[in-house]
């Protein structure tokens, strides 16, 4: 017997399954909102030196304050006032002729800096001074959570392994809110660098661990709803986020409010179940029994409560016993499967980039940004719904290729469209948003697909690594617009088309049965050769024939 009948009697989505669902729905609210909290809370408003200290000069005291602006600080190409130099004395004779160029002596800002409170109250930047020489620094905030995302997928993928998926959760909505919380109240930029780093490492364990119970406790019909679902939440919380982000305009309370729905997840924790399979793969029979009682209790199938005995159980697990251990070593062992990793690891690796260098570029198009934030969330709608409806209607690796390719066009159209036509090349920016989320949503499902059962959990945790790394290095390659403008788009458009061409080269998985052992991949690998050579053969001698594989 498999776990999976166990499920099918039992209802495999009854109410059990849905109460679940959206209790880790309050969990996972949160996550996009730190995903995309670095738009906001290191945003960089329109600034100038502070020339505060001038006052004393008798002459500017009694000028008004465009005056003294403009005797202090020399003009940009575009008529605004320069961000990071000032004069090294103030040039009076601009008074007389303000169009008149002066080539007088200019110095980097010696008191600090004045920002524009319009649109942000406060903000990283304006609370260390985080432009000029120090705009890394701005950029690296959002590099640094992602590297903790990063090393938090392995740890926790392994601890929830090793101790449970229940227990884990807590830790994680625990530890997550705490680090966040006090990263709010930081007191210096290496404080909040730190703190930022461990938010990022423990919230990552809702993500993982929530993902995987709430696909262990459906039955096999209704996981791919269920893994749309989860990604639908991740779409509604950045859309919420984009609201909260417009009424809190200080970067501390935006922090405290989108961390607070962890302490709810906290509360109703005591509701989550523990994964009955993960129970009974560990041999701890008599906990699965009690929480397949309950399930099958809340699902009205209370008749086959008594079926549940241990002796039952215990054939689950001799069915689904390993011959031995299973590591992230295996994924390199053997010819095919090196191949399989390297490709799925480049294709993850730049699904994420593309994806998170559109979000992460959200002041890049000349819009508002709240409202860019909404629609850049409002476009994942449509964009899950068609992958979807595609998956099977034309195949995982075309629906996969397609998407890639499509947000790479996106990206190349925005580089030629003249940065004035703001309009234009937001709504482009967005549709190439629209596709590099399908094309994510779409790689989550493939690469289970792709991967054989004793090894696919490890597989995701490895592939799961890879794209927090091209996470990880969106901000950076945003940050080459000082060499050349429209240089961050033409990175990810090059990006996007690479993991388009990697994921040609992978299998289709429509319809077909998931390989078990890493076995079957080698195998089906050697079938796919002898198969294209007698096609080959039968070709040349001029014979028609139908093959189905």
């Amino acid at each position: 017997m498999k776990f999976e009948n166990i499920l099918a009697d039992i209802n495999g989505f009854g109410r059990f399954q849905k109460m679940m669902l959206a209790i880790n729905f309050i969990g996972r609210f949160t996550l996009p909102c730190h995903f995309v909290l670095n738009n906001f809370i290191a945003a960089v408003p329109s600034h100038h030196c502070d020339i505060s200290s001038l006052d004393e000069d008798f002459f500017l005291r009694n000028l008004s304050q465009a005056e003294r602006l403009s005797v202090s600080i020399p003009l940009q190409e575009d008529g605004s006032l320069s961000s990071c130099q000032m004069f090294a004395e103030p040039q009076y004779d601009l008074l007389l002729n303000s169009s008149s160029t002066t080539d007088a002596a200019t110095v980097p800002c010696q008191n600090g800096w004045v920002y524009d409170t319009t649109t942000f109250k406060s903000t990283l930047t304006s609370q260390w001074d985080l432009v000029c020489d120090s705009r890394g620094k701005n950029k690296a905030t959002a590099s640094i959570f992602f590297i903790g995302v990063m090393f938090g997928a392995l740890t926790f993928g392994s601890l929830s392994d090793r101790f449970g998926r229940r227990i884990m959760l807590l830790v994680s909505y625990v530890s997550g809110m705490l680090t966040a919380v006090a990263s709010a109240f930081s007191t210096s930029y290496v404080m909040f660098a730190v703190l930022r780093f461990f938010t990022g490492f423990c919230i990552t364990g809702i993500i993982i661990v929530s993902a995987v119970l709430n696909l262990e406790w459906v039955d096999v019909e209704h996981r791919k709803l269920v893994g749309v679902i989860d990604s639908l939440s991740w779409t509604f919380g950045s859309a919420v986020f984009a609201a909260i982000a417009y009424f809190v305009t200080d970067w501390r309370w935006l922090i405290v409010s989108v961390t607070s729905p962890l302490a709810l997840a906290i509360i109703t924790w005591r509701w989550i179940p523990e994964s009955a399979r993960w129970l009974i793969a560990n041999g701890k029979l008599e906990q699965a029994q009690v929480y397949l009682k309950e399930c099958a209790r809340m699902n009205g199938t209370t008749e086959l409560i008594d079926t549940f005995k241990t002796e039952t159980l215990s054939t689950i697990v001799m069915a689904e016993k390993r011959d031995r251990p299973y590591s992230y070593s295996d994924l390199i062992r053997t010819p095919n499967m090196r191949k399989l990793a390297l490709c799925t690891g480049i294709v993850w690796f730049c699904v994420a980039s593309a994806f998170y260098g559109i979000s992460f570029n959200i002041t890049g198009f000349g819009l508002n940004i709240y409202l860019t934030q909404f629609t850049f969330a409002l476009i994942e709608l449509p964009a899950k719904g068609s992958v979807y409806y595609l998956l099977d209607k034309i195949g995982r690796r075309r629906t996969e290729v397609g998407a890639l390719l499509m947000a790479g066009i996106s990206l190349g159209i925005n580089i030629v469209i003249p940065n004035g036509m703001c309009t234009i090349r937001t709504v482009v920016a967005i549709i190439g948003k629209g596709f590099s989320s399908a094309s994510f949503a779409t790689i989550i499902l493939y690469s289970s697909e792709l991967y054989p059962t004793v090894i696919r959990q490890n597989s995701m945790g490895y592939n799961s690594f890879m794209a927090r790394i091209g996470v990880a290095v969106a901000p950076l390659i945003l940050m080459l617009d000082e060499v050349w403008e429209d240089l961050p788009q033409v990175v990810l458009c090059f990006v996007a088309l690479l993991g388009a061409i990697v994921a040609s080269m992978l299998s289709e998985t429509r319809g077909r049965c998931l390989p078990e052992t890493i076995e079957d991949i080698e195998r089906k690998r050697a079938d796919e050769v002898l198969q294209k050579t007698s096609l080959s053969v039968y070709t040349q001698n001029g014979n028609a024939f139908s093959y189905t594989g």
